[in-house]
């Protein structure tokens, strides 16, 4: 009679359990397994594999003349996620990253229209490994086309490097650079899709 009083009780306690806990939404999903991942990434990994999989993906350039790795975006229910990514013979140290609105004053810029990286608005990551950064950021306030500045600090076979994702140079003498996309580029349907 114990045994079977101790079953009925652990069939109805796994039952309430399994009734009480939220369900965990398809992007909830992506987003933590994608943050796990890159927790445990070993060296020399990246994590991309067809660039049509993402909303934007480009070079990380090193020094100018050298590919480095690449950053990506991916839209996830309302986030953007924008990851660094190194290839083996490079690794990530601090990352800075300003997004807004292409047609606004979205990247803080200094008189000669250079970026000033110290007050780009992103520099914490949502999560961080030596080959790889993600920054998780709200599409909230987001217009359609927006524009963004991914810079890095990496070093490889050349030493140091300053990095930044491929795209347009700033107006500045540097040869700092920023993409320039459309939420409308993503993919839509399966994971990184808005559903």
């Amino acid at each position: 009679m114990k045994q079977f009083n101790l079953l009925a009780f652990s069939l109805i306690f796994g039952l309430l359990m399994g009734c009480s806990q939220q369900e965990i939404s398809k992007d909830d999903q992506f987003l933590e397994r994608k943050i796990k991942d890159i927790k445990f990434l070993p060296a020399e990994t990246t994590t991309d594999t067809n660039p049509e999989d993402h909303c934007v993906y480009t070079h990380l350039i090193a020094g100018q003349h050298y590919v480095a790795g690449s950053v990506t975006v991916d839209l996830v229910g309302e986030n953007l996620i924008i990851t660094f990514s190194t290839n083996g013979d490079w690794t990530l140290g601090t990352t800075h990253l300003s997004i807004g609105n292409c047609d606004e004053d979205w990247a803080p810029l200094n008189g000669g229209g250079n970026p000033q990286i110290g007050q780009f608005e992103y520099s914490e990551p949502t999560s961080y490994s030596p080959n790889e950064v993600v920054y998780v950021i709200p599409v909230a306030g987001l217009d359609d086309n927006y524009c963004f500045a991914a810079h890095a600090e990496v070093d490889g076979p050349s030493g140091g490097e300053t990095a930044w994702a491929e795209g347009n140079q700033f107006s500045g003498r540097s040869w700092a650079m920023f993409v320039e996309s459309f939420l409308s580029d993503c993919p839509t349907g399966g994971e990184n899709g808005p559903t």
